[in-house]
């Protein structure tokens, strides 16, 4: 019997967030997403995306949600959406456009059964694969938006941390590198990148070994690395995904910078 959204679990790395929690992470996300949005100028522009005006950035995140469903309802890949083509209407109604965008994905989610292979760029996944990958772009279009419009930022723990791994489970799939060509760059002889998470809780991370053929990771303690980027794990996240630079005050980095750089420059997703 296939589960409902709300209640499987797929064959995702352990420590991968229960699928009602990506629900619940998504809807906070969006909802974060609005408020940051709300009442702005639609030709505000967006720093972090500098080719956009924050009318496109809002277009982008509502398309994207509704893209994704409709891949978990066909099965099978379809076209990525040039956000220019979405009309999200008048900003009055931005905030009702991007609800239904989230809550379409996470109903094609439910009815399709989240464990249920789809096919994707990399192959047959679970229809979770979207979930997760959706809840990553908002949390950090998210960031993007507050940033434009003088916002404030915010992000539980757990929905960074699954924004840094489920980045890195795309980064070390060795078929990524036909999708986004700069991540063969990311091939190594055994160099390790640490990112280490301070602050409350436990002081845990992710460690990065880049092998001849793709990237590995682990999440744990960060004992040996030959760069080591520290700091509370939403800065982790927004450093993990440029939007803030490693020599920001609110992080610290020990050892190998240029390491550190050079896979900060072909890691993007």
């Amino acid at each position: 019997m296939t589960e409902t959204a709300e209640t499987a679990e797929t064959a995702e790395p352990a420590e991968t967030l229960r699928i009602a929690r990506l629900v619940e992470g998504l809807r906070e996300q969006t909802e974060g997403f609005i408020r940051a949005v709300a009442g702005r100028a639609p030709n505000t522009r967006v720093p972090t995306c500098p080719e956009w005006p924050l009318r496109t950035l809002v277009a982008h995140v509502g398309q994207e949600h509704r893209w994704a469903a409709e891949l978990v309802r066909v099965g099978q890949q379809l076209p990525i959406p040039d956000p220019g083509d979405a009309d999200p209407g008048a900003p009055d109604a931005w905030a009702r456009w991007l609800r239904e965008g989230a809550e379409e994905l996470i109903s094609a989610i439910r009815e399709t059964g989240a464990d249920t292979e789809r096919q994707t760029f990399l192959g047959p996944r679970p229809a979770s694969v979207w979930l997760r990958r959706m809840l990553s772009d908002t949390c950090v279009h998210h960031y993007d938006a507050a940033f434009a419009t003088g916002t404030a930022f915010g992000i539980a723990d757990d929905l960074a941390a699954h924004v840094i791994s489920e980045n890195l489970d795309l980064l070390s799939t060795p078929a990524f590198a036909t999708v986004r060509p700069a991540v063969a760059e990311l091939r190594g002889r055994g160099e390790r990148i640490g990112f280490r998470r301070t602050g409350p809780g436990p002081v845990d991370g992710w460690v990065v070994t880049r092998a001849p053929d793709a990237p590995r990771w682990q999440r744990g303690p960060v004992v040996e690395a030959d760069v080591v980027v520290s700091g509370a794990v939403a800065d982790l996240m927004l450093v993990f995904s440029h939007r803030v630079p490693p020599d920001d005050d609110r992080v610290t980095v020990s050892g190998d910078r240029a390491l550190l750089d050079h896979w900060l420059a072909h890691a993007g997703l």
